[in-house]
């Protein structure tokens, strides 16, 4: 039986971040994912994730510290943002964060999830540890044994002195664990794609909240052949499931057009789409993220509304933490699988992962209710807001993710590589 100090079971870009900081750190690691590892991504011309993610700072401060942001660099296949413009279609609320607020030279990123997992498995390939690709966990020990064993659905068996599940909303790795989890579903969809449009984004994230959801625009780069006249963005709009099916049938051109009247021309006219897709909205947190020899990051342990794309962000604040624990409990000669060493890094991170949670629900809440009162309160309080610099800038640093409390690998890495 093949025995590892870590065993991570998922590649996506939580578990295979995770992997590289770890192997970085000395562990003897093992990753199991149930399809194919993709470090040579081949775009067709055009093609495009329709699925991207808003990186903060400490994101990006993680994927160089990494080594990883250089090859996303390299791609050509991101777009920076330097502001955020958010208002509220019922009534003249409206927020605008900079970057040049923040003395900062941009906020963050968008950057296609495909661009992001294709970067971090290339760096995989550098790194000494074990990969097992199509594979899929059935079954594992019970807690009171250790090491954990985990049961692939070949027959075979890896041994860990610790499994992290990092394997996604669905997690296996959970369910076997049966660590309890608070769940509801929203009764929104998102639907997402990628559109061109007639003016510039600008390098500006905007969102617009409806009477019957939220309507986001994420800048995108545009394709050097296509010209400076190309302009694209992503979209997700988060409507009521019929509504979201709906617009998902319209032909292109019904669907621009509706598409540019929800969001009043801000960006002229959408004159194009790509494949639209509907994704179910659902709101989950893991009661605990860890016991004896077991840990959960990512996904795993909490689910989002994307209404600030902080989904990702939370994730790799996750690696960061369980790095900076299973690093400090190695030097100092504490066993990994503890579960009072795993519960340092529960401690960093559950508390975060919650507030940031209900935040956002806070703020689905807030809009989806269009009572005429609320509707004045909610307006109000958006403009008292932006003209109060000091609440401001904590709204934006909290999710730019900046400040000495981050762990080391989320902060800004030193103009000498550090060694784990």
């Amino acid at each position: 039986m093949n025995q590892f100090d870590v065993v991570i079971v998922g590649a996506g870009m939580v578990g295979a971040s995770l992997a590289c900081g770890l192997v970085d750190t000395g562990f003897k690691v093992a990753l199991i994912e149930s399809e194919a590892l993709n470090p040579a991504q081949d775009w067709l011309p055009g093609q495009v994730d329709a699925r991207v993610s808003a990186l903060s700072l400490a994101s990006e401060n993680l994927l160089k510290n990494l080594e990883v942001w250089p090859l996303i660099e390299n791609m050509a296949r991101f777009q920076a943002y330097s502001a955020m413009h958010v208002w509220d279609a019922c009534g003249t609320g409206q927020l605008d964060f900079t970057a040049a607020e923040q003395h900062l030279p941009y906020l963050g990123h968008i950057v296609e999830n495909c661009t992001i997992t294709s970067a971090l498995h290339q760096t995989l390939e550098s790194k000494k540890y074990q990969l097992f690709e199509h594979s899929q966990v059935v079954d594992m020990s019970a807690q009171e044994i250790s090491p954990r064993c985990l049961t692939l659905a070949s027959g075979e068996q890896v041994s860990a002195t610790l499994v992290v599940g990092a394997d996604g909303a669905n997690s296996k790795i959970r369910q076997l664990a049966g660590l309890p989890t608070r769940e509801w579903d929203y009764p929104h969809h998102a639907l997402v794609t990628r559109v061109k449009i007639t003016q510039p984004h600008k390098n500006t994230a905007w969102q617009r909240f409806t009477e019957d959801g939220i309507l986001a625009f994420l800048p995108l780069s545009s394709a050097i052949e296509e010209g400076p006249d190309a302009h694209y963005c992503s979209i997700v709009w988060s409507r009521p499931k019929a509504q979201a099916e709906a617009m998902q049938a319209l032909s292109e051109e019904d669907f621009c057009h509706a598409l540019s009247q929800a969001f009043e021309y801000r960006l002229g006219v959408v004159t194009a789409s790509d494949k639209r897709y509907v994704i179910p909205l659902r709101q989950r947190h893991a009661k605990r993220y860890v016991q004896a020899g077991l840990v959960l990051v990512g996904d795993a342990a909490h689910t989002i509304h994307p209404l600030a794309g902080q989904g990702v962000n939370l994730g790799f604040l996750d690696v960061a933490a369980l790095v900076e624990t299973l690093q400090k409990a190695q030097q100092q000669g504490y066993a990994i699988s503890s579960v009072k060493t795993l519960e340092q890094y529960q401690s960093k991170r559950r508390g975060d992962n919650l507030r940031m949670m209900t935040l956002m629900e806070s703020f689905s809440r807030l809009f989806a209710n269009q009572h005429p009162m609320l509707s004045l309160l909610r307006n109000t309080g958006m403009n008292w807001v932006q003209k109060l610099n000091p609440i401001k800038q904590h709204l934006a640093q909290q999710a730019m993710g900046v400040g000495a409390h981050l762990p080391p690998l989320s902060q800004a890495p030193k103009p000498e590589k550090q060694t784990l």
